[in-house]
């Protein structure tokens, strides 16, 4: 049985090196899963390192996908493995993964696939992103797990709305207390053990401080194709324009506004007869999905940040 593992694991790694993707669907339930992503100068043997070392733990890769940036010379690659409950010493993985990301300069991340990502839900007056969000996780959609919905505006704003139980904060903002509330929302991140924060339609610019803070771990909709149409009123700034197109971008929140790494984009064909109005009107439906593909990427640890893009390890 390991000698087959082995083969099979070898036979992979001659896959990825050619810069194959592998995907095996069966993932037995009785086991734990594991995302492993890793990003480091590219050089020969990383491949298979890595699943030479993960036979040795008795894991079974089941997804691998890896991209080679020529320009930067940088490696990247997303690993789903299962490992049987008696060999699954999470402390033990850290340490191999950790062994070997020193022998390659590595930036590493391992993620239990089981366990739901804590996510803190930022929203102002427009809930369209917040509500589509809420529904893909009662359903069982997104795996993640609400801590928090924060808004500017008070809970009277969303009176028609079930948040099944989730903490709400109204948190005015002036220009005068503007340190001061967004003090607030950092304490709530730290408190809630939040991993992840997502603007939903939350129309306030994150300062330069807490815009670092959250460096990676913090998600926008911009309701425009970026990096076109910045800024306020982009659906009015593309009716003045008379594109034929108007689209959304979610994107990771950068102190440069609007000009974080883009994770997904959508767009959608529009004509003359199109007012302001139906503009608004199909962005959100554009809004919606965009931003609720990028969130899915995230939770399945398949964006990775590349100086100013995104690596984007698509299902």
């Amino acid at each position: 049985m390991r000698s087959d593992c082995l083969r099979t694991l070898r036979a992979l790694s001659i896959l990825l090196l050619r810069g194959i993707s592998y995907t095996m669907t069966t993932v037995s339930p009785s086991c734990a899963t594991y995302i492993l992503t890793l990003s480091c100068p590219n050089r020969p043997g990383i491949v298979a390192a890595i699943s030479s070392r993960l036979a040795e733990l008795k894991a079974n890769i089941t997804e691998a996908q890896q991209y080679d940036d020529r320009t930067s010379t940088s490696f990247f690659m997303r690993i789903v493995f299962e490992i049987a409950p008696h060999d699954a010493d999470e402390t033990r993985l850290i340490m191999e993964i950790t062994e070997l990301a020193a022998q390659f300069a590595m930036e590493w991340s391992l993620h239990d696939r089981a366990r739901p990502l804590k996510v803190l839900l930022l929203v102002s007056k427009f809930d369209h992103c917040l509500v589509d969000l809420l529904y893909r996780w009662r359903i069982g959609e997104l795996p993640i797990e609400p801590v928090g919905i924060i808004s500017n505006h008070s809970a009277e704003t969303y009176a028609n709305l079930d948040f099944c139980g989730i903490p709400f904060h109204h948190l005015p903002i002036t220009k005068e207390t503007k340190l001061q509330q967004e003090a607030r929302i950092w304490s709530i991140f730290e408190q809630t053990g939040a991993e992840l924060v997502v603007l939903a339609r939350y129309m306030q610019v994150l300062s330069q401080d807490l815009s670092a803070r959250l460096s990676g771990r913090c998600i926008n909709i911009h309701h425009s194709f970026l990096p076109g149409f910045k800024g306020a009123r982009p659906y009015h700034q593309a009716f003045a324009r008379g594109v034929k197109l108007i689209g959304a971008t979610a994107h990771y929140v950068t102190d440069d506004l609007d000009e974080g790494p883009i994770i997904e984009q959508d767009v959608e064909r529009i004509s003359h007869a199109d007012t302001p109005g139906d503009l608004i009107r199909k962005g959100r439906d554009i809004e919606r999905r965009v931003l609720a593909r990028a969130v899915r990427y995230h939770i399945e640890r398949r964006t990775l940040i590349n100086g100013s893009k995104t690596i984007v390890f698509t299902p």
